[in-house]
């Protein structure tokens, strides 16, 4: 049987998001960026999935989320949305693609919603990207927040470490946090703060948040796939639990078929036409 009843195989909505808030319903969260994995934890019983801009670090190869492209994003996007079911898709607006001006914002929103059929944006910052945030509200775009660590902005803060530390960030992260949920958005994503802080965020917030990194009091948490099957092996903070060991699964696999076709035993006589 599946993880979740029949009964709840109903499309998960921002409402329902709200709902699942306000009645203490913790939100669950993972990235995907292909058909396969998608259909595989959509029928799992996750509630939201994130096409994030973490292609760019485990799909892509890239050193940073900063080089991938608008047109990868809605690619990776379509995929996913393809094989969903239930889950909410939610998809990174990549850097460079909203920080120039809130009609750009507008007009990249546009083309992940119409092209790749998803259900919602999220993009990083606060106050700095207010107009964006307002101007792809006001066409009927779903928009989830991102504070915290800012992935997009590792050049300008120059380490992954933990932010809002120090009083000063604290109060600028809980007043962006507030901004958004007066602007519209559903949600915020909390990433990599002090565990104090987002339990304080969360409380004072009516919308609910998404946290990494960031303890338990947040409404819901997210990790990144790959990460949590234990496909990449690099990749080790403190707030990665891995639920399985995949890379070592499929080693083995690979292994078994490489050394079973170099001794002929693959295809067997049993496998032939």
């Amino acid at each position: 049987m599946s993880a979740h009843k029949k009964s709840d195989l109903k499309k998960v909505t921002t409402h329902q998001l709200q709902e699942m808030k306000n009645r203490g319903e913790k939100i669950a969260m993972l990235t995907a960026y292909d058909f396969s994995m998608a259909r595989i934890i959509d029928g799992a019983g996750v509630d939201i999935i994130l096409v994030g801009d973490s292609a760019s670090n485990v799909m892509a190869g890239n050193e940073t989320t900063l080089p991938i492209t608008l047109d990868q994003m809605i690619y990776h996007a379509s995929s996913v949305v393809k094989a969903v079911k239930r889950a909410l898709v939610v998809v990174d607006i990549p850097f460079g693609y909203y920080q120039g001006s809130s009609g750009e914002a507008l007009r990249s929103s546009i083309r992940i919603m119409k092209e790749s059929g998803a259900h919602a944006v999220k993009l990083e910052g606060g106050s700095e990207v207010k107009d964006s945030v307002l101007r792809i509200l006001s066409a009927g775009v779903p928009v989830m927040g991102h504070l915290g660590l800012t992935p997009q902005s590792i050049y300008k803060f120059g380490t992954y470490t933990v932010r809002a530390k120090e009083k000063e960030e604290a109060k600028k992260l809980i007043e962006d946090a507030l901004l958004l949920q007066e602007c519209g958005c559903f949600g915020i994503v909390l990433e990599k703060i002090p565990a104090e802080l987002a339990k304080k965020v969360s409380s004072q917030l009516r919308i609910p948040t998404i946290g990494i990194g960031a303890g338990p009091d947040a409404d819901g948490q997210v990790l990144v796939m790959q990460d949590m099957l234990g496909i990449t092996k690099d990749f080790k903070p403190r707030f990665l639990r891995r639920y399985a060991d995949l890379h070592s699964v499929i080693t083995g696999a690979v292994n078994k078929y490489v050394s079973d076709v170099k001794g002929n035993e693959f295809p067997s006589q049993d496998e032939k036409y």
